[in-house]
Parts: C-alpha cells; structure tokens; sequence
C-alpha cells in the first residue's frame, strides 16, 4: 500500500516546490509491476523518476533513459558557458529548481577575508553576469563565500529519494543524504532547465557491502580510498556504487557523503546511502525536520534496497579491518595503507618531507571533519607542538565557517600554526597562489582533497600530492614527514617526553546547533523579465555563444591527426583549471589551453607537437588554430578512460571550437562521451584496442559510410600511412536521438529544431 503525502517544500528557498514523493511511488508501482523483481535502491530513485515508466525500455548497461530530475545546481566555473548555452536557446524561464554556486573562482593566496576580497574585484564581471542571469532566467544565486557547492547543497536541498543533476563532477556529494546527484555538462543542464528529459545510460549498480564499525583513526574517507584501490579510477564507470550492510549506520550523514563526493575518482555514475537515523539527525539539524518525517513515510517502499535485490558485483569491507589509507601520488587509486606509506615512499623515491598540509575542500569540509582535526591538534598544543609545516584548512561553507569560529575550532587551528581560508574549492581545484616552491621543483604535499593528478593543485607537475582524510593530514602536519605513524609512532614533547597522540574524536553535529553566518544568497524576483544582462563584446572573459555549423552529409576524408595522446588524459589535461578558470565564458579565450597538459606520444612532450602542414613544432592550440584557418579537420586520438575527472564541457567545446570533428579512444569516461557527443563530436572507440598503435603523428583518417550511422553499428575507419593504407573499425554508444546531435551539429542545435517544430 503506497504511503500518504504530505505537501513539504523541497527547501526553505523553494516554499512553492514540494516533495515528490507521492509521484514517485506512482511511477515506482509501475515499474515494480513490469519489472517484478526486487529492487536495489538506486534503482528505485532512478526508475521512479523516469519521463515514462509505463514504456520506457529498462536494461542495465544497455538502454538509455529519460528520466526527468527534480532539481539542477551549477558552480560559477561551469555556469558561465550552461547559463550561455541557456541564453542561446531563448527559452525565459527554468523549467525546474536551479541554483548557482560561487565557490571555484577565489583563488587562495593570503587568507579567507583578504582572497575573498580580492577576488570579488577581479571577478566582478563574471559575478555580475551570473547573478543578473539568474535573476532574469529564476535562479537561486549564491555569492562569493557561501561556500563549496556540495556542502550548500548538502546543508539546504539535497533530500533522500532525490535525483539530482549538476555540473560539476563532484555532485554526488549529495548521495550522503540519500539522493541521487548525478555530475553532467553544462548542455545537460540545459536540457533540463528547459524541460525536457534528461537521458542516461542505464547504470549497472555495483553493492558495496560494509560490515563491522568505523573507529579510532579509521574515518570514512578510508571507506572510498580503499574502494578506489579496489576498483581503480575506472572501475566504477557506467554504474552507481550503492552502499549496504550493517556497518553504514557507525557512518555519519556527511561522512557518507564523502564516501559519495569521490566516487567521481572511480568514474562512477554516482554512489548512494540507503536512508538511516544518521540522515534524521543531519536534516533536523539543518532546520528540515520536516522532509525527515516525510521520507520516514517513504523508507521502505522508495528510500531502502529491496531484500534480495541484485547487484552486478559485490564488495565487502569489514570497517573493524580498514586501516587508514594515504592514496597517491599523480593519481587517487594508488593506496598505502599508513603502516606501509613510509616504507614504500622511500622504495618508489618520493620526496619523504612533506612542505604543504591541507583540509577541507567539497570531500572534507564537514562540523565533524573540523572537530575531529581540532582534537588532533588540541593534543598536539598541549605538548607544545604544533604543525612543522604550513597547515591550510578550507571550510566547506559559511554556516560550517560562523560555526566553527562559534566554537573555538578556529582559534585552534591558529594556535596550531594554521591559515583559514576562503569558503572555497581553493587549492583543490588549482586556485592557489603557491609561493614556497618553484615550478618544476619536486615536492609531496598532504591533502583531504579528492584529486591528485599531475598538477592539480598548484600547476607544478612536480608536485607529488597524496590524498588522506582531514585526521591523517593534520597528523603528519605535526611532523612533516611521509614516514610517520601516527598509530604506531610516539612524538616527544616540549620537555624531551614521548607521548602518542591520541585517536581523534569530534561531534557529529554541534551541540549548540549550526550557525548561519553571513547571509549569502539571492532569490530571483517573481518576473525577472525587465532584468538585463549585459555581455561586452570586448569583454576578454565572456562571449556569446555562436551556434556549430551543421553536419554536411559527407564522409570525412583524410583527417589529419592533430594529437596522439600518450597516457592519462583526465579532463585536466585537455582543459586546465587554476588560471585558466577565468575564461571559463569566453570560448575562443580558454581555447588557448587546449591539450597543453597531454603528453604528445610522438615525442613524450607535453603542449609540442607537429603541424603536418608546415612541418614545424608548436603548440598545440596554435597547430589547431592554423587547421581551422585553413578549414583542415583533425582528430585527436587517446587511450584509456580518456577525459576521467571533472565534467567541465570545456574538454569537449574547446576542440569542436577548433576545427575537430572526431575523437578517437580506447575507451572514454563516462561524463566526458556525453559531453562530446552534445557538442557535435563523433566519440569514438577501437574495436581492437591494438589499433591504437597503427595511427601515427602524420597519418590520414577517414571516417566513412557516416549517413548510415545507427546506433550498435560500427563506422569504418580507413588509415593512411606513407602510401599504405589499412581498414579498421571503430565502435560507438550513439543512440538515434544522440545521432541526431551530431547531424544538427549540437544537442543544442537539435533542442532548438525541436522547440521550433513545437511552437
């Protein structure tokens, strides 16, 4: 028997948008009938909010569904070039609940005030368009200093049973609460905003099943370093991690929704918590009583797996065993457990002194994680020691901020020697100012961050960054050193004593409840019609969107190679972040730099590669910008889980802006594909991944019989090398609708042919 709703609103900002639940137990019940079978949880809020449950096809890993989210959120990074995208397709209104989040454009330098400050000023213009455009078009605006967009999401909108979609890879933040936050492009959140389905690849769900209890020096951020050990960064792509068992109730809201934040790490589709005690607290204690009691009703038929449901595969971990891990360097599935870490840095030659510790970022910015890193820290002052090495903490939003301050925790950390920061991405995101190292100069830095690719951080491939938990950084922070155990190690203190620090502890939720802060956010007016939002032409950080020319309908012949990629090729290496994150609205402006992170495997040299046409060396964006000049189309060529990491649509629309026309692959990661196939691209994939090695800087590719494009058919690739030629297959996931993109030269494009068709 279906529960009763009750009219809820979504959110304090949202009085007028409830709660769906009702809806979707209508849309589940018919589901359930087609389907009869029991049902994983993750299933149950996908399935539940499909555009069409009485028809819609249903098959893991196959299918692809249209599905119908309840809400979109966007960072200012990524919102310039959607809400540009939004403003092209001349709709007047968001269809659904939106916000935007100001959190990745304050870059770290001095201190929280001070950068925010300066940031304001040198952002003014990007703040301006943003907050004008979600005025005009009904957004929510949140300001510089909020906070991380996870966290705010967390704190005020995210609700169990939820499907979410935003454009940032780290979305899935939001599963901590038991909602489905899904990482997309900014054409994605477009398709939404203007009401119509949103599609996805059925995911397959992967069970990790927790047994046992988390304690001591375990944190839950082990949880997800030791499932990114277990399944590497793209052992999860294409499905949602869903957790189960026992041991999930000794795991509070937020540090559930740090096991879910870096699931984007093993390319999962998003992860998901069943709906526990732990999220009551967390949604009383944010003002949400309201929506506990409302799901509470919907626990068992909407908000918990099924018994007996079926998971593609099966992880156990006994959280009695999990032994904190440091993951890292250069990438964030290479684990060490603590008792192993200085062993084996001194054996792979990592330098063992540690110059930089850090916590907080959307992973680890929580009440509990500050709490817990003070307690460590208190300990350490009443030795009369403190951190050896600079010691940055980031809170994850105003109400963590005002709070924590409320409590003292941010007089400790000054006691400790550490700098608060901006409510900010920061330095996780490469917003950091880093002055103590030279570029090129070798280092290892301790982070609770979520990434660690090759200059993430500070745009020094030399660093070697290990990701932690928030405990484990504030510890090693003591010494400075990889090779320090602080299970195990004993410290001496100011009188020439041993002592061991003591296991951290922290409360979940503030006795003395949450402090609100500043008050950071903006609600558009009831008709914004009569606002006006103003973009320079001559502006060097904002341009409007000029539409992609359509397919012509012919094959494309003799291609030219622009770059054979070598390696890792993360979304970092095609479009770098930290100061580039200022182009993020001028297309043609961040273009520049484009793939100068890849490393060119002709010459193992990254941003250096060959013009075939005038047979000299240069940079990559520049070769690409003579090809477009002389209307020569190119393709770029990569191997596994290429475009892994951060959503940003930048690695897709900069070489569509450039002349590309195809990208071809061993295999692609999963946000990344999307985000090609929306922007015209044809993404491609070896049938026989040995192909590969057949392609060379100066080769010539055809892509042929592409007007009998259908979806499972494979498209003949013709390769010329020297004056031979060889024939080979290359595989692709298009759908009829998504060859539809490709013909009108966008999803974009396509969205506004059928919108005219509809008027």
């Amino acid at each position: 028997m279906a529960s009763k709703a009750s009219k809820v609103a979504m959110s304090k900002f949202e009085k007028s948008s409830y709660l769906p639940y009702s809806l979707l137990n209508e849309k589940l019940d018919c589901v359930r009938k087609r389907l009869n079978q029991p049902l994983t949880l993750a299933e149950k809020v996908l399935y539940s909010h499909l555009d069409d449950p009485s028809n819609q096809k249903i098959e893991r890993g196959t299918s692809y569904l249209l599905l119908r989210p309840d809400r979109v959120a966007m960072q200012d990074a990524t919102a310039q070039m959607a809400l540009l995208q939004f403003i092209s397709s001349g709709l007047k209104k968001v269809a659904v609940p939106s916000t935007v989040h100001c959190d990745h454009l304050i870059e770290a330098q001095i201190s929280g005030d001070k950068d925010l400050a300066r940031a304001k000023d040198q952002n003014k213009e990007v703040y301006d368009f943003l907050a004008s455009t979600c005025a005009k078009y009904g957004l929510g605006f949140w300001k510089p200093g909020s906070g991380i967009i996870h966290q705010i999401i967390l704190e005020n909108y995210a609700f169990p049973g939820l499907l979410m979609i935003g454009t940032d890879s780290h979305t899935p933040n939001g599963g901590g609460l038991g909602g489905l936050c899904i990482g997309v492009g900014g054409a994605d959140a477009v398709d939404v905003m203007a009401n119509m389905p949103w599609e996805l690849k059925c995911p397959k769900v992967i069970g990790v099943n927790l047994t046992g209890k988390i304690s001591g020096w375990t944190s839950p951020k082990d949880v997800i370093l030791k499932v990114a050990e277990i399944l590497t960064v793209k052992g999860g792509t294409g499905a949602i991690i869903e957790y189960h068992g026992p041991g999930v109730d000794s795991i509070s809201c937020t540090g559930m929704a740090t096991i879910c934040n870096m699931g984007a790490e093993i390319g999962a589709t998003t992860s998901v918590f069943p709906y526990n005690k732990r999220m009551i607290d967390y949604l009383c204690a944010t003002d949400r009583g309201g929506i506990a009691a409302e799901a509470q009703k919907f626990q068992k038929s909407l908000l918990s797996p099924d018994k007996g449901c079926k998971y593609d595969q099966v992880i156990n971990i006994d959280l009695d065993k999990l032994e904190p891990l440091v993951n890292g360097p250069y990438t964030p599935d290479l684990a060490h457990p603590i008792s192993k870490l200085g062993a084996n840095a001194k054996e792979k030659g990592y330098p063992m002194d540690i110059k930089v510790g850090l916590i907080g970022s959307c992973t680890n910015s929580s009440y509990e994680d500050m709490g817990r890193c003070v307690t460590i820290a208190k300990d350490a002052i009443e030795h009369g020691l403190k951190a050896k090495i600079p010691f940055n903490v980031t809170p994850g939003s105003e109400q963590v901020r005002a709070t924590i301050e409320r409590d003292g925790m941010i007089k400790t950390f000054n006691e400790f020697g550490g700098t608060v920061l901006a409510n900010a991405c920061g330095p996780c995101i490469g917003q950091w100012d880093r002055k103590d190292v030279k570029k090129g100069e070798k280092n290892t830095i301790v982070t609770s961050y979520n990434r660690n690719f090759t200059g993430r951080n500070d745009a020094n491939p030399a660093t070697h960054c290990f990701v932690t938990s928030p405990e484990m950084v504030t510890a090693l922070s003591i010494v400075g050193r990889l090779d320090f155990n602080p299970l195990k190690d004993e410290l001496t203190d100011c009188n020439g004593k041993k002592f061991k620090l003591k296991p951290p502890t922290g409360d979940e939720l503030p006795a003395q409840g949450f402090d609100p802060g500043q008050d950071t956010y903006t609600a558009p007016p009831a008709n914004g019609e009569s606002v006006k939002v103003a973009v320079d032409p001559k502006s060097e950080r904002l341009q409007i969107l000029e539409p992609f020319n359509k397919w012509d309908g012919k094959d494309y012949i003799d291609l030219t190679v622009l770059i054979k990629i070598k390696g890792k090729c993360t979304t970092d290496h095609i479009s770098a972040a930290g100061p580039w994150l200022k182009y993020r609205g001028h297309l043609d402006n961040i273009s520049n730099n484009m793939f100068i992170g890849a490393v060119n495997a002709e010459n193992n040299e990254m941003n250096k590669i060959e013009n075939q046409k005038s047979k000299s060396f240069d940079t990559v964006p520049k070769v690409a910008r003579d090809y477009k000049a002389a209307n020569i189309k190119w393709v770029a060529v990569g191997e596994d889980n290429y475009g892994e990491g951060s959503s940003r649509e930048h690695a897709a629309l900069e070489p569509r802006h450039l002349g590309g026309v195809a990208i071809i692959v061993k295999s692609f990661a999963r946000i990344h594909e999307t985000n090609l196939k929306k922007q015209g691209l044809l993404a491609l994939t070896f049938a026989n991944p040995g192909d590969f090695d057949k392609i060379k800087a100066s080769s010539k590719l055809s892509l042929l019989n592409l007007a009998q494009m259908a979806p499972g058919k494979p498209i003949d690739c013709e390769i010329k090398n020297n004056g031979s030629s060889d024939k080979i297959q290359l595989n692709h996931s298009f759908n009829v609708e998504q060859i539809e993109w490709f013909k009108a030269g966008s999803a974009l494009n396509r969205m506004k042919e059928v919108l005219a068709k509809g008027k």
